[in-house]
């Protein structure tokens, strides 16, 4: 009895950690420096990889420019499907997949500052382990993370398990003994 609830526990926490990065990945707008593949199944034409440029702006085929920043994937699909729709293609099967993201910065009391490629779940402490470690003035409570929010950019005063995303800018600050 014990081990089928452990098996049932262990299956709902996969679904409900799918389904979160899921719902994550749905409201993921794409910014500048994101490499993204827009599929049209069937239509190797409209195929196309891209990485968006500051201005967000891409050329698709029948479409002409589109701003894609800003957008989540989904919100991309729907506007090309509807795009390709009726004129040039009767039901089109639309997929935009995000081949890499933008990368995330880290500077402060860092061994390593810079930027880094993201990756999906990456915390503070995850994202000080790939730039080399924390130094030994570093401060794990003082810890400042500069994000664009709605095209504003706000800094957050964060904990090392506060998770990183695309574009931050991540700043540890040194402690005082």
């Amino acid at each position: 009895m014990f081990k089928r609830l452990v098996v049932l526990i262990v299956f709902f926490s996969v679904c409900f950690s799918s389904i979160a990065q899921e719902e994550g990945f749905n409201r993921y707008k794409l910014g500048s420096g994101d490499i993204i593949n827009i599929t049209v199944f069937g239509q190797e034409d409209l195929t196309k990889e891209v990485r968006l440029t500051d201005v967000g702006v891409i050329n698709y085929p029948f479409l002409g420019d589109i701003k894609a920043i800003g957008l989540t994937a989904p919100e991309l699909e729907a506007l090309i499907y509807n795009g390709l729709l009726g004129d040039y293609l009767i039901d089109p099967s639309v997929s935009v997949t995000i081949v890499e993201y933008r990368p995330f910065f880290i500077d402060g009391e860092i061994k390593k500052p810079g930027g880094y490629p993201y990756q999906p779940g990456l915390s503070i402490d995850k994202a000080a382990a790939l730039a080399g470690g924390y130094t030994e003035r570093a401060s794990k409570t003082k810890i400042q993370v500069v994000r664009n929010v709605d095209g504003l950019e706000k800094t957050l005063e964060v904990q090392s398990t506060f998770i990183v995303l695309p574009g931050d800018i991540v700043i540890i600050k040194q402690s005082f003994f």
